[in-house]
């Protein structure tokens, strides 16, 4: 009978994948938060805080013991989920009111993001998987957790930072979208369903922007706020639009089998979620409070099937997940 893996081992040998894992973690916990939810929320963010600390310490040891594996892994796509997981997990963080710590992991996920972001743009191909997306992704996330404390912290310069990463973001979506393979909604084993969540947080940092306006912090004239509202409310509908088609893609062509890539499917979920509370909240709209709040539940629904998913698979040993 093969050994199984440890759970430490087993975990160390995904990354960058499991990145993913602790962004769905994180943004499942904002999402709980925002409906509510904060004694689960506050579990949520501990088990997604313990999780990125395990990948931050197997990162320092593969660029010191491994650094030919490290650099292979940095060049990929899938390596832009540690700025991510990183802005996610901060922007769950400023929301419990420790800004210091999500100050550090902003620094930290700004230092990773331009070197990560020129190493994947150079390896682009053509027809890629959903993880095209995370150079958005990516940039999205800097500018949610750029925001967010911008607003904690009454810092106009962290919040106009944040409007730049918006629509840079945007227009890194824009490429992205020309190098995925859309047959990817049908065959993808559930990363593509980034290709939605892109377009989530991209909504929940418009959102994001417009609460860090006040009367104390006069961020944007009547101009600049209209046109970020109407960005935030057409990629809000796109990121539901977008949804529904991937739901309808899923039950077109199932695809139960347990694969790491289905923790990108998770965090988007968990986006569209946070991203339509949010909106609600900016643009006082209370009408979708409940659809928002129906998703953070599905949302949950979804990472626990994958976190037993991921249970099975360490169990049937190392050829699984």
């Amino acid at each position: 009978m093969p050994a199984h893996p440890s759970p430490l081992t087993w975990w160390a040998e995904r990354p960058p994948a499991a990145g993913a894992a602790v962004m769905a973690t994180a943004i499942v916990s904002v999402g709980l938060r925002l409906a509510g939810a904060e004694t689960l929320s506050l579990a949520a963010l501990t088990v997604a805080a313990l999780s990125w600390l395990a990948l931050a310490a197997d990162f320092v040891l593969r660029l010191v013991r491994e650094r030919r594996r490290w650099m292979a892994e940095a060049r990929s796509t899938e390596a832009l989920n540690a700025v991510a997981a990183t802005t996610v997990l901060g922007t769950g963080i400023s929301m419990l009111g420790r800004q210091t710590p999500a100050e550090a992991l902003l620094a930290l996920a700004a230092l990773l993001w331009p070197v990560l972001l020129v190493l994947a743009l150079r390896h682009w191909e053509r027809r890629m998987p959903g993880a095209v997306f995370l150079c958005c992704v990516a940039t999205q996330g800097l500018a949610v957790l750029a925001a967010t404390l911008g607003a904690a912290e009454r810092t106009a310069w962290l919040a106009h930072t944040a409007l730049v990463l918006f629509w840079l973001g945007l227009l890194l979506y824009g490429l992205a979208l020309t190098r995925f393979d859309p047959r990817q909604t049908l065959e993808g084993a559930g990363d593509h369903w980034i290709a939605g969540g892109a377009l989530a947080i991209s909504a929940l940092a418009g959102a994001r922007l417009l609460a860090a306006d006040s009367g104390r912090l006069y961020l944007w004239d009547d101009d600049d706020s209209d046109v970020l509202r109407t960005a935030t409310v057409v990629l809000l509908v796109l990121s539901l639009a977008g949804y529904l088609v991937l739901v309808a893609a899923e039950a077109a062509r199932p695809r139960p089998g347990y694969d790491m890539r289905r923790w990108a499917t998770v965090f988007p979920m968990g986006m569209t979620a946070a991203a339509t509370l949010s909106v609600a909240a900016a643009l006082d709209a209370p009408w979708l409070r409940v659809p928002g709040q129906v998703l953070v539940w599905i949302a949950v629904a979804a990472w626990l099937a994958a976190a037993l998913g991921a249970a099975l698979a360490l169990r049937a040993g190392p050829e699984t997940g």
